[in-house]
């Protein structure tokens, strides 16, 4: 069975995720890359079996990813597999790309069934919301920056019931962020 990982980048050390047109967003785009991070995440994204993602999330990196030269990630989300969660849309464009349609936690599951490696979870933050409060993730991948926001999108407003968690791995990157990786005790 495969794994389902949340993978969550631009995480404030007070819980927020960045939004486009925030300081904290601004923030996350103007702190200086770290290399080794870089290739963590393009070995991350590169050894996925399928990437899954909302609607929202899709049509950004959708219209973005086929045609970027230069971003360290295009090349493993152009290539890879993708299944886009969403009632509404009618076509996927974006190479590689499925709509799913059904319920989340059926979906998920046969996802899960189907196949081999790891599915990572992309967002964006309602998306991953869903997951969280239906108790789907079986690893939480976070990208803590060096930042307090203050106030924002919290990613865990959604807990009913925490689930137990185990840190699996941490690394420290020299432009002071921290990826931390959790994963469930079942």
């Amino acid at each position: 069975m495969r794994t389902l990982v949340m993978r969550v980048s631009d995480y404030s050390l007070d819980g927020i995720v960045a939004v486009e047109d925030t300081e904290y967003f601004e923030f996350c785009r103007d702190l200086p890359d770290d290399p080794e991070k870089l290739d963590q995440t393009r070995s991350f994204y590169e050894g996925a079996d399928l990437h899954i993602m909302g609607r929202n999330s899709y049509e950004g990196m959708a219209r973005y990813f086929p045609t970027a030269t230069d971003h360290p990630y295009a090349d493993a989300m152009n290539a890879g597999r993708k299944a886009v969660f969403s009632r509404s849309l009618i076509t996927a464009d974006w190479a590689n790309t499925v709509i799913v349609a059904g319920d989340l936690t059926e979906e998920i599951d046969r996802l899960k069934q189907d196949g081999t490696g790891y599915i990572v979870a992309h967002g964006g933050i309602g998306f991953w919301q869903s997951l969280i409060r239906l108790d789907l993730p079986d690893e939480y991948h976070l990208s803590v920056f060096p930042y307090l926001a203050g106030h924002g999108r919290r990613l865990f407003d959604v807990l009913e019931k925490p689930p137990p968690l185990e840190l699996a791995a941490s690394t420290a990157f020299s432009n002071g962020t921290v990826d931390l990786q959790y994963r469930r005790r079942r």
